[in-house]
């Protein structure tokens, strides 16, 4: 495992009961150009066999870290555990059952090289279903953001950022009844940091009805629950609940 140590780029991936779908997402992160990561997976004591899957592709490729809690804890707690974990100056994040373009990390550390200043990068979107039948929607994303344009909408998937390790750690993802990815990015543009975003969908999210954002009004709540972590107050949360729901309708109506 010592030959990870130099990287400058540690993937991270929770996983829970995750078995129908991790098999492609692993590989998707394995198939990238750019190759010279860790691949950091952390299983939340899932029920079926995600563990014993992650083991084996542990054996076959030495960039491959597997850790598992110690008793189900969340998501993240589990992402906060893997990101204690990396070495990498850098972390990108995957959720289980999403997949990568095999050009996704090298396009964003491309971007890293040519805008040095660069603190978080994000790309748009594709989505694919439960049954892997693709969408015909695309979710495009602007070139940049900010702390008040995200306020809007959310346009940094989980699945597509790339982002370094300082900003996670000075962060930590908290409260699984919010989207706690969401209140990470809000906190890191409010406290300078520079996002940039690349309007390809380099990412192939997988919409499942049962998922935090697949229930769109358990969305809603955890959308507000995100704005008042974030000490808006009760007028401008009403404002940007309405943005969201309106940017909100828009994607979902379109995949």
């Amino acid at each position: 495992m010592n030959n990870n140590a130099h990287k400058t780029l540690s993937v991270i991936m929770p996983v829970y009961n995750a078995s129908d779908f991790l098999r492609q997402t692993i590989e998707s992160v394995l198939n990238q150009t750019y190759s010279d990561f860790e691949f950091i997976a952390v299983d939340d004591c899932s029920t079926d066999n995600s563990y014993e899957i992650l083991l084996e592709y542990a054996r076959s490729d030495s960039r491959i870290k597997v850790y598992k809690n110690e008793k189900n804890s969340g998501v993240s707690y589990t992402r906060n555990f893997a990101v204690s974990k990396a070495s990498s100056e850098y972390i990108a994040l995957i959720d289980s059952d999403d997949l990568w373009t095999k050009d996704k990390l090298q396009k964003q550390m491309d971007l890293i090289e040519e805008y040095p200043e660069t603190d978080m990068c994000y790309t748009g979107s594709a989505f694919v279903d439960t049954d892997s039948v693709m969408s015909d929607f695309v979710f495009r994303v602007p070139t940049v953001v900010d702390y008040k344009k995200l306020l809007k909408q959310n346009v940094a998937s989980c699945s597509s950022v790339l982002i370094k390790r300082e900003w996670l750690i000075k962060y930590p993802m908290a409260h699984d009844n919010m989207h706690e990815d969401f209140a990470v990015w809000l906190s890191v543009l409010k406290d300078g940091a520079i996002a940039r975003g690349i309007d390809e969908p380099l990412l192939v999210y997988r919409v499942a009805k049962n998922s935090k954002s697949g229930n769109k009004f358990k969305s809603m709540g955890m959308a507000y629950r995100v704005y008042k972590y974030m000490g808006l107050n009760f007028f401008s949360r009403m404002y940007y609940m309405t943005s969201y729901i309106v940017t909100g309708i828009r994607k979902h109506g379109s995949i």
